[in-house]
């Protein structure tokens, strides 16, 4: 049965669907040795896909990584900077991507799968999988400030010399921890979106920067065993979870 070219690449591990449409465009996928770059294009199981050169195997073994991001690290399978990335810290002979992204400088909790049909499924708007951050902030967070975010907040911010608007969702915002002396505090936050620089544009938002910033759960996942820059395989019961939805918050509304 034909399926969309950005699917099947999705689905043999090449990279998240969206990320596939990007290859597409860009002429770096050829089918039967032609360049195709227009989406939408199907094809048959008998056909030959190469990405930059590269046939793709679509009976890859399917695998699932968390890993605890340490400081420092891009969210990227490569990098033109030539900083070092996720990639060169998952040692596995599958080929997997980060499924969202973490900020250089934040810590923490990272899906990397080859199971392009879950990731997109997790980054899909519609699906509100619950990321929960511990961030060092400047200031102490008021009583009102952390109601600004629980109702939701505008953030406006600059992203490449652009100004950007948008409006974050209702988010669970707690204080943890004050150190009056240093007048700086520990806030957890949990949100379901994913937005560029979204944690620290919401708590900047609300007169607070953040000074250190990690991800202390994905879904039901948390890193629990696991020391900054170490990986480790999914359970079968956790991916369970994931591809069911029972880790989706479906209802709109206050915390």
């Amino acid at each position: 049965m034909a399926e969309r070219l950005q699917k099947v690449m999705a689905q043999a591990g090449v990279a998240s669907r969206r990320a596939s449409e990007k290859m597409i465009t860009e002429g770096q996928v050829t089918v039967n040795g032609q360049v195709i770059r227009e989406l939408g294009t199907k094809v048959e199981p008998t056909d030959h896909i190469e990405v930059n050169g590269t046939p793709i195997d679509s009976k890859e073994k399917l695998v699932y990584f968390l890993l605890d991001k340490p400081r420092g690290v891009v969210t990227t399978n490569s990098d033109d900077k030539g900083r070092q990335t996720v990639m060169d810290i998952v040692d596995e002979p599958e080929r997997v991507y980060p499924v969202g992204r973490l900020d250089y400088d934040t810590t923490g909790a990272l899906l990397l799968t080859n199971d392009g049909d879950l990731a997109n499924k997790l980054m899909h708007p519609k699906y509100r999988i619950d990321k929960v951050y511990v961030a060092k902030v400047k200031g102490i967070p008021t009583n009102e400030e952390l109601e600004k975010l629980r109702h939701g907040v505008t953030v406006k911010t600059v992203q490449n010399g652009r100004h950007y608007t948008f409006n974050a969702a209702p988010a669970h915002a707690e204080i943890l921890s004050t150190d009056k002396k240093k007048h700086t505090a520990i806030v957890k936050l949990t949100i379901h979106e994913g937005k560029y620089h979204q944690v620290k544009e919401m708590l900047k938002s609300v007169g607070h920067e953040v000074i250190k910033l990690t991800r202390e759960r994905y879904g039901m996942l948390d890193l629990t065993g696991l020391t900054p820059g170490e990986y480790r395989p999914l359970r079968h019961e956790e991916v369970q979870a994931l591809k069911s939805g029972r880790q989706f918050r479906k209802s709109a509304g206050r915390w």
